[in-house]
């Protein structure tokens, strides 16, 4: 008999998986935690899975190992037990944890009840390549629920610290994970004051407030990418401080950076990650090797590379909130791309160094649970990951004022720990993900993803289908949807329409509120728009691809839900029909402002979108019964032709009645407008502050446009 693998269930359980139990003797079983040997007291099978009932308890400081007649043996895994009721009742607190500075003294604690010993560790230097730093090592007391706690009665302002954790027969070094400062690179945590941090006036700083996530604008940059281009004429090219200067302009005289975003007339930038990614993947000191950064090393901290100084610990986070103060001035709210579903790398992460088997989420047969195709998910649902997710975002808002978090791979996630986070947080701050159903080793009914969005009403989704439907499948160059000339796709317009809610029998989707629906055409992954449609509509004249760009963004701004822009869509982004550029250089991946004057005629007809979308509020619609009482789609016999009336029953617009016509053909279509007298607003050409023309009875709608027409009758 061969044992297959081993785990431990709770402290005195173990199931073990057997490949023949014909010839099998529960008096040859024994278990060995440590040099500690365990006998087994009872036992019972289910086909070829056995449980054995311990004489005694494990000890999870040591590793257990499961023996069959002295020469069949297999290590046990723990991951089940983590997740047991019986270890959260010994091991969960919301003690609290991490540095806790003061003048006089300072207190450190981290938790690790696996841990043997735990020694803190103190540096001079912030730079973990600099082996001439004095240490000084203090050997922490282990207290209640596996904590280690250590205090230090004198000012260590300026210091830098880690751990050195004592665990499964390996002396790891480690950073605090909760550590909201570090040193160069991030491998040292640093001991500041963070009201050192603090800009002036910083704590009179005031977010922008909107009452409905419809009312939001997102707008989805990179700090880097946005000003490192020299034709950006920003001076703090690629930092944070980029994004505070106010009058930025091209050669042209057209405004760049934080002056180009308010120009827009956005009302939230969504934020590509912020905090401390891997020194691997970009290094502080020299930072010209590139990478967006979805591969997280300190949770808590911002990313260096983006300071006009990685080597002072309090300068990326000053500069850091200089740049949200900038924006909240400036009427734009701030919204993170948080990254919690994996790491970089598990064997290299501070979590794992510091309790391994914890952090992360397993498969049955012990291997690393992978659905984020990054070689690891985190285990959200273990309540000490669910508890430090949740602390570092509640850390974000009231640290630095972050107005709203977009959970990359969300579906990873389990859905407690998002309503959780939603729950704690202020009512305007906005929580929304990806929330796609990835292969990860969480029941589907635990996962936050689209399907599940009834459970989580309060929670924002991006929205794949209306995405996927205007312009092709992202997985596929080829692909057309509606934009690009597809036929048949009316209804699922309309459903884009109505924010993906479940609007009637015919038109349905999957969310209970259109808040719910982030909608998008692209964002930082997958090709851009103006290159899907080079390989889409490649034999199409420049002008009639930028006739399609505008009809995607039309589309866009007159649904209902959530709009979201990626950076420079709206004046044809190009990465040379690259669909993964996370790691290119900055001539491929920085903002062409060039590009920008070039085709100001798209941005001009963004621009006017958003604006009649912040003016009327019957775009921003707030509920499905609102959805239901107010709009009202149009016969139109005409094929590739989506019509509907919005009807001023539940807001106050000062547009009783607005018309919308999508004509995805390239010739006119007559359209039959509902009774009156309608006037012409908005056509390929963008929006009018006065009517254009007005018309009774039959209108024809002109190819590849969006129409816009209203009444005050």
């Amino acid at each position: 008999m061969n044992i297959f693998k081993a785990s431990i269930i709770n402290f005195k359980t173990v199931n073990c998986v057997v490949d023949n139990i014909s010839d099998f003797n529960s008096t040859q079983f024994y278990l060995k935690n440590g040099n500690k040997y365990i006998n087994i007291n009872f036992h019972y099978n289910n086909n070829n899975i056995i449980t054995l009932l311990l004489s005694e308890e494990i000890n999870i400081k040591y590793k257990s190992t499961l023996y069959y007649n002295d020469n069949i043996f297999t290590n046990c895994d723990y991951f089940k037990l983590f997740s047991s009721e019986e270890f959260n009742g010994r091991f969960f607190t919301l003690d609290t944890l991490g540095l806790d500075y003061n003048e006089s003294y300072s207190d450190f604690r981290l938790w690790s009840p696996a841990a043997i010993s735990v020694s803190l560790l103190l540096y001079k230097d912030g730079d973990a390549s600099d082996l001439s730093s004095i240490r000084v090592r203090i050997k922490m007391t282990e207290t209640a629920h596996g904590i280690w706690f250590a205090r230090v009665n004198k000012d260590l302002k300026g210091s830098f610290y880690t751990y050195e954790v004592d665990v499964y027969n390996n002396v790891n070094e480690v950073v605090d994970p909760y550590a909201k400062a570090v040193g160069i690179n991030g491998q040292r945590g640093a001991i500041i004051d963070l009201k050192d941090t603090n800009p002036a006036s910083f704590s009179k700083d005031v977010s922008p407030k909107y009452e409905n996530y419809t009312d939001a604008i997102i707008y989805e940059l990179n700090v880097r990418d946005i000003s490192i281009n020299p034709n950006s004429f920003i001076n703090n090219k690629g930092k944070f401080l980029g994004l505070t200067e106010e009058n930025t302009h091209t050669h042209n005289m057209r405004p760049t950076g934080l002056a180009y975003l308010k120009n827009l007339g956005i009302t939230h930038v969504q934020i590509m990650p912020m905090f401390d990614f891997s020194f691997k993947s970009t290094d502080e000191k020299n930072p010209i090797k590139y990478n967006w950064g979805y591969d997280p090393q300190n949770y808590n901290t911002p990313e260096g590379s983006y300071s006009t100084d990685p080597y002072n610990p309090c300068c990326r986070i000053k500069e850091l909130k200089e740049m949200i103060y900038s924006f909240h001035k400036n009427g734009i709210c701030v919204n993170m791309d948080v990254v919690y579903n994996h790491v970089f790398n598990v064997n290299e992460s501070n979590f794992e160094l510091i309790f391994p088997g914890y952090y992360f989420r397993y498969n049955d047969d012990g291997s690393l649970s992978n659905g984020t195709s990054c070689g690891n998910d985190t285990a959200s649902e273990n309540l000490m990951m669910k508890r430090f997710i949740i602390d570092s975002v509640l850390y974000w808002h009231e640290e630095y004022h972050i107005d709203g978090f977009r959970f990359d791979l969300m579906g990873i996630h389990d859905i407690d720990t998002i309503n959780t986070i939603k729950h704690k947080l202020p009512k305007n701050i906005m929580v929304y993900g990806e929330g796609w159903d990835l292969g990860t080793n969480l029941p589907k009914e635990k996962k936050a993803i689209i399907s599940n969005s009834l459970d989580m009403p309060d929670i924002g989704f991006f929205n794949d289908i209306t995405r996927d439907l205007l312009k092709g499948s992202v997985f596929s160059r080829y692909d057309e949807g509606f934009i690009n000339g597809k036929e048949g796709l009316e209804n699922g317009v309309m459903l884009a329409v109505t924010g993906c809610i479940k609007y009637s029998d015919f038109i349905s989707g999957p969310f209970s509120s259109p808040t719910q629906s982030i909608n998008y055409i692209t964002c930082h992954d997958n090709n851009t728009l103006w290159d899907k449609l080079n390989f889409t509509n490649s034999l199409e004249s420049e002008i009639e691809k930028i006739d399609r760009v505008k009809f995607a963004i039309g589309i866009l701004f007159t649904s209902q839900g959530v709009p979201m822009l990626s950076s420079g869509l709206e004046f044809l982004v190009t990465k040379n029909g690259l669909d993964n550029s996370f790691d290119s250089p900055d001539s491929l991946n920085s903002v062409d402002w060039d590009r920008k004057d070039k085709y100001e005629e798209v941005v001009n007809y963004t621009q006017s979108f958003i604006n009649l979308r912040k003016n009327h509020p019957s775009f921003r619609l707030s509920s499905l019964n609102e959805i239901k009482d107010s709009i009202e789609f149009l016969f139109i016999p005409s094929k590739n032709t989506v019509a509907f009336v919005i009807r001023n029953k539940v807001n106050e617009d000062s547009f009783k009645n607005i018309v919308v016509i999508y004509n995805a053909n390239k010739y006119s279509e007559q359209i039959k407008l509902p009774s009156g007298n309608w006037n012409l607003i908005g056509n390929k050409y963008g929006i009018s502050n006065n009517p254009i023309s007005t018309h009774n009875g039959l209108f024809f709608a002109e190819g590849i446009s969006v129409s816009v027409l209203y009444n005050n009758f």
